[in-house]
């Protein structure tokens, strides 16, 4: 049975970053692929900067294109919103029984596990990999059998940076993939 981990987020745009961390995560756990899931609508932020679904899917697609295990998943875009993850679970499980799905969380999320809906049936069913965010999460309050805490570069690069930057005439190049790039510049994305 392949084990897929889910990279869940808005994508809002996908950056070197999350290819990074993505393939630091693959490359040295159990996993056979990561998928990026897409979220249309985080729960927990502000809808207002989200760009359009179909744009920020695109742009995960022209990002991992080259990536041979990574996939791309829109499975919330179908789903009601907001997005919640035991609720895309579900989806993804009834979709693809003879797969094995692992969530992929930074710390930041992982302290704030606790307030997710039906955090105890995600817990029951699925293994959670925690990865490191920067410095001030130190310690992981929560602990639990299915949680494993995983090696993976902190990355402080981040889309809100790219959409500041992209607003104040700032070089983003380095910060996306040339895809990326080409597609937000050529859409005149963020401005």
């Amino acid at each position: 049975m392949k084990k897929i981990g889910l990279f869940f987020g808005s994508f809002n745009p996908i950056h070197i970053g999350h290819l990074i961390l993505a393939n630091s995560i693959v490359e040295n756990t159990d996993l056979d692929k990561v998928w990026f899931v897409v979220t249309p609508h985080n729960p927990f932020k502000n809808k207002s900067t989200l760009l359009e679904d179909h744009h920020r899917l695109e742009m995960v697609n022209l990002a991992i294109e080259k990536y041979s295990k990574f996939e791309s998943s829109n499975v919330e875009f179908s789903l009601p919103k907001p997005s919640y993850t035991i609720d895309t679970l579900v989806a993804l499980q009834e979709t693809h029984p003879n797969k094995k799905f692992v969530l992929l969380m930074g710390e930041d999320n992982w302290i704030h596990f606790p307030k997710w809906k039906n955090y105890e049936e995600i817990l029951k069913r699925y293994e959670v990999y925690v990865y490191p965010r920067s410095h001030e999460y130190t310690t992981i309050p929560l602990e639990h059998p299915k949680m494993s805490k995983i090696a993976a570069p902190k990355i402080e690069i981040s889309s809100t940076l790219i959409r500041e930057y992209i607003k104040n005439k700032k070089n983003i190049r380095p910060l996306l993939p040339p895809e990326v790039y080409k597609y937000i510049d050529g859409s005149n994305l963020y401005k």
